[in-house]
């Protein structure tokens, strides 16, 4: 089935018709962001819907939420999807998951790539890296504990360079404030002015699932649930995996 007759369906299943064309406001974190960029246009045009999204970092997002932000959609990490939950923020049973992503290694376009095929490897690799690039998002949690589960943290300690929260670690990168940079691979693998090293080892992978949920309050959650139904559709999972993600 096309995208077009995918929207079909979902428009056919709410009950929406072009006529009913309104706004779906989205509130996002960042590693789904270019698969939307891509994909949401197409979901505007067979739909007549706009979609608001704004792209955030996780703590921003919180922020946004805890200050009473309203929105149709959200989507972020599973965990935090999950919490929301829990809270009453989004609608019981609303839980939809999108795509899955593991970290990866950038470093400035032309610098040296370094070797991180395993995990010695890629230890050694910070312990001599000047400057290490990481963010506030699941990515950066998970790099903290594994700094210390490799037993290095003391020593990179002083290396560590966090971006505030929206910022991409590609940035610090690009602009030679990090000599390398850790990230979701969606984040980091298309940064412009970042070489993509790739993807941690695997016995020190960690693949973060990202999902959508409804808002409790939602204004529009047919239209919500076309647009979630649509990003989660097996012909947009290609938008996905040329960002290195794995959809679903």
């Amino acid at each position: 089935m096309t995208f077009q007759g995918i929207i079909a369906a979902s428009l056919l299943l709410t009950g929406a018709t072009m006529a009913d064309a309104v706004e779906i406001t989205v509130l996002s974190t960042q590693a789904t962001e270019q698969a939307c960029r891509e994909l949401l246009p197409e979901f505007e045009k067979a739909t007549g819907n706009t979609v608001k999204i704004v792209y955030t970092g996780t703590l921003d997002a919180k922020k946004r939420i805890a200050e009473g932000e309203a929105f149709d959609v959200l989507i972020m990490a599973a965990t935090d999807i999950d919490g929301f939950l829990a809270s009453g923020v989004l609608a019981p049973g609303s839980k939809v998951d999108i795509a899955r992503s593991g970290v990866g290694v950038g470093v400035k376009a032309g610098a040296p790539k370094p070797d991180i095929s395993t995990t010695e490897a890629f230890k050694k690799t910070l312990l001599a890296a000047k400057s290490i690039g990481y963010s506030t998002g699941p990515s950066g949690v998970y790099l903290i504990g594994l700094f210390d589960k490799l037993g290095i943290a003391d020593q990179v300690k002083p290396k560590l360079k966090q971006t505030p929260t929206g910022v991409f670690v590609g940035s610090l990168v690009a602009n030679g404030d990090a000599e390398i940079g850790i990230q979701q691979v969606s984040e980091m693998s298309h940064y412009a002015g970042v070489d993509y090293v790739g993807a941690l080892p695997a016995d020190i992978q960690k693949m973060t699932v990202f999902s959508s949920g409804m808002a409790a309050k939602a204004k529009e959650p047919a239209a919500g649930n076309a647009l979630v139904k649509f990003i989660t559709s097996p012909e947009a999972g290609a938008a996905f995996k040329k960002r290195g993600m794995e959809p679903g």
